[in-house]
């Protein structure tokens, strides 16, 4: 047993709990309740931190260390790894060989395994097969792959125009463009004949050329003309130059629309220099490998792992394919690909860009670069290894920790899932409540047991017994009357693809993890209506901290029903800011309404106080000792880093004088550090905070404190503040939601909170897309849209449409088995 006791950290209390070791325990309870607190905070902290102090106090310096955990002691705790959620956004150069670390491996086999050609000099270092190294690099494209570049085409859309009538889109408008003209037609060009009856000659260098001849221009007009010097710009050179030096974010905008992105002509994308790609390994260059399936590439290196005889590596032969070295490598390689494989991630490519992933096909991958280190005698500590998962792929996962489990390895899981719950071997339930109400373990032991503890929160969503609120199967669809049609949409495994959104109702878009759900709802869909809505702008979201994604990207050949929306808002689960400045009250906007407030009191006033003395980010009004953060670091070189209280405030925020400002017998610290169902109460009179206060309250936010720092949120945390600051909103027109997944992270008792509001939006006239492997928020849908009918190329297609009952009917479908029991 792994015995725990007196853990304190965040909002647990003093918690007393034994967990089994060589078992798969479960930590459930709902959002916020302290389960993570406990697996990651106390027993994962506790165990690097044991393991860092075997280090020598000089290479402790080097690596990132975590906090010493508030918790009495623990007992019977072997080394652990943790697999933690990352929601960061991943790099563009991010695939999925780098993500795996396959790629080392590949390139490690061309290097030392390749079939070099004769001219070549001799074996290249393992660095020249790598896009992201100077040595492998293309020059061209720096190894994207791809180039961004301007084009005839781009730059005149419409060649029967002059260059008078504005042939040259690109151009600016206004004075600007009319002086590029007249330079032209001083430089003795026909400005007044169509584009395409220029000579080539010419037209290539009023758009390429890199001269920028200055003359001298007479302007003709009524008034009295003052010659002056103008200079020319070819305009690509203008596009260029805008993109590069242009402060302003509209002018930029402008000119990419003329911009075309395109495969790096010189290394056909591939990213590597032409060197590399003369080195081949069964006949295949490291580009074509690369781009093959994992499943495909799987039965490449597998005769050369399966030789029993093999010659040694040298770098006067010409080819190591049958060389010790080929077989050492690739026999480690074909173990990593099984991995994957079992998975089922087979239909991938080590060239995939980790952008384009699924947030089910990211969850799988890390999972199996942590799972193939075959330790032995160690605590795995996942953070809901099922997140992003469909049901169908979920299978496979619990496969692989029943391995982890048998190889003689612990395995404790923070879930959410009822599913995997119900297969391990131990379950640490912790509760009630969230927050403040949170933080005690209510039941410790097999699965069957906690049936009997009656004020678990996640007891009737694992044992269903009839007593729980139900919005599924006596619930009737909201019929259908209006859609959203898009026509020949073409993007990743998308091909041509045809597709009906209803409007005015709650659509659910299911489907295995990698099968097209997310590229269609919160990329083609976003970017289609969002170049509608927005005038080609990007898409709204509901967060005014982040910037939205690009637009572009998608071929759609026709859309109808546009013009039945009025505003589109994304609602996702990326954290609401990035530094502990930022928080719930500062994000939601009731904060301004708050430092009104005190502003307007009577002592205020008298003192000169205006709203900005009561901001903890500016100067005036702050504790300037910690410069209104409330606490303050201490480094300890070779020891964890710990923040204390700021001695001054004593985590306040604030200087003193701002501090003797009251309201109603409490300062604005106070007001911070209420929780929400406090403070609706405090602030009832104050309409523009209780308005806010009110939906927190109704998404079951009331739990969190007002300056509860962002990144102390859970993701599913921010993406229900998210959704509660839209919904506090004055309605405007029919608006389109998209949220991805929105129920990851959450609890089954959050899910229904959750699925109260999203009606509440479509009750008010709106349409509510949601991509989600929730069977009972897509059992609770009017519409769903299952697409599949697996992942990557063997997906990308719509299997059913129509009614939860018609889809659990579907024969085709890997959801409806699924669905159908979430409806019986």
């Amino acid at each position: 047993m792994v015995r725990v006791r007196g853990a304190s950290e965040n909002n647990l209390r003093h918690v007393d709990v034994d967990v089994p070791r060589d078992a798969i325990v479960a930590f459930t309870g709902v959002s916020g309740s302290g389960k993570s607190s406990l697996a990651f905070g106390t027993i994962y902290a506790e165990a690097q931190r044991r393991y860092l102090e075997s280090v020598a106090p000089y290479a402790r310096r080097l690596i990132q260390q975590g906090h010493n955990p508030a918790v009495e002691g623990i007992t019977g705790l072997p080394p652990a790894v943790a697999l933690q959620q990352r929601r960061g956004a991943p790099s563009s150069r991010s695939t999925v060989g780098t993500l795996t670390t396959l790629s080392n491996s590949m390139r490690m086999l061309f290097s030392r395994a390749g079939t070099y050609p004769e001219a070549a000099a001799g074996s290249l270092d393992s660095d020249a097969f790598s896009p992201n190294t100077a040595a492998g690099a293309c020059p061209r494209c720096s190894g994207l792959g791809t180039v961004h570049d301007v084009t005839e085409s781009s730059l005149v859309p419409d060649p029967a125009l002059s260059v008078r009538d504005g042939a040259v889109a690109a151009w600016p408008g206004a004075w600007q463009g009319k002086n590029l003209r007249d330079i032209l037609s001083h430089l003795g060009h026909d400005v007044d004949v169509p584009w395409r009856e220029l000579p080539r000659e010419e037209r290539d260098w009023i758009l390429f050329t890199e001269e920028q001849p200055v003359v001298e221009i007479t302007p003709q007009r009524d008034r009295v003309a003052k010659p002056y010097k103008g200079r020319f710009w070819s305009a690509k050179s203008y596009v260029l130059h805008t993109l590069a030096d242009s402060a302003s974010q509209q002018m930029r905008e402008r000119v990419l629309q003329y911009v075309v992105t395109g495969p790096c002509p010189g290394c056909a994308g591939s990213g590597l220099r032409p060197e590399a790609l003369a080195v081949t390994f069964a006949g295949r260059s490291i580009a074509e490998l690369n781009g093959a399936s994992l499943a495909e590439l799987a039965e490449v290196v597998r005769p050369t792992a399966a030789l029993e005889r093999a010659g040694t590596a040298s770098r006067a032969v010409s080819s190591g394919e049958r060389s010790e070295a080929a077989v050492t490598i690739t026999k480690d390689l074909l173990a990593r690909l099984q991995v994957l494989l079992d998975l089922g991630l087979g239909y991938l490519s080590l060239d995939r860009s980790t952008p384009t992933l699924s947030p089910g096909e990211m969850q799988r991958l890390r999972i199996a670069t942590q799972l193939r280190s075959g330790l032995f005698g160690v605590v795995y500590v996942l953070d809901e290894p099922s997140a992003g998962l469909h049901p169908a792929d979920a299978e496979p996962l619990l496969a692989v920790l029943e391995e982890l489990k048998a190889s003689g390895n612990s395995v404790f899981v923070v879930e959410h899932d009822m599913a995997v719950v119900r297969r391990s071997d131990w379950v640490v339930d912790v509760g009630p409540q969230a927050g403040d109400r949170g933080g005690s373990v209510l039941y410790s032991g097999p699965v069957p047991g906690l049936a009997e503890v009656a004020e678990s929160a996640t007891r009737p969503f694992l044992f269903p017994d009839g007593s729980r609120e139900t919005t599924t199967a006596e619930r009737t669809p909201r019929p259908v009357e209006r859609r959203l049609r898009l026509r020949g949409v073409t993007r990743h495994n998308l091909v041509d693809l045809d597709a009906e959104i209803p409007l005015g109702v709650l659509t659910a878009v299911t489907g295995v993890s990698g099968s097209g759900k997310s590229t269609l709802v919160s990329q083609v869909l976003a970017e289609t209506v969002g170049r509608h809505v927005h005038g080609g702008a990007a898409p709204e979201t509901a967060d005014p901290e982040e910037d939205a994604a690009p637009a572009g990207g998608a071929l759609v050949d026709a859309v109808e029903g546009l013009e039945l929306l009025d505003r589109l808002i994304r609602v996702d689960q990326r954290p609401i800011g990035r530094t502990p400045r930022s928080n719930l009250a500062t994000y939601t906007g009731l904060f301004d309404a708050v430092r009104k407030l005190y502003a307007a009191t009577d002592e205020a006033r008298a003192r000169g106080y205006g709203a900005g003395r009561f901001s903890f980010n500016v100067t005036g009004g702050r504790c300037e000792t910690c410069q209104g953060e409330g606490f303050l670091a201490v480094e300890l070189l070779f020891l964890p880093g710990t923040y204390g209280p700021c001695p001054d405030c004593r985590g306040a925020r604030y200087n003193p004088e701002t501090l003797e400002v009251t309201h109603r017998g409490r300062s604005i610290a106070d007001v911070l550090g209420m929780r929400v169902e406090t403070a609706a109460e405090f602030l009832a009179d104050v309409p523009a905070a209780a308005r806010s206060l009110r939906t927190l309250l109704d998404v079951g936010l009331g739990y969190l404190r007002l300056g509860q720092p962002a990144t102390e949120l859970s993701g599913g945390e921010a993406q229900r503040i998210k959704l509660a600051t839209e919904l506090q909103r004055a309605r405007r027109g029919h608006t389109l939601y998209l949220l991805d997944e929105p129920t990851t992270g959450l609890h089954p008792q959050d899910v229904q909170l959750l699925l109260r509001q999203l009606n509440r939006l479509v009750d008010a006239g709106n349409t509510v897309v949601v991509v989600e492997h929730a069977m009972d928020v897509v059992a609770s849908s009017d519409w769903v849209i299952d697409m599949g009918p697996s992942g990557g190329e063997a997906g990308g297609r719509i299997v059913c449409a129509g009614t939860p009952a018609d889809v659990a009917g579907c024969e085709r479908s890997r959801t409806a088995p699924y669905l159908a029991a979430a409806l019986a």
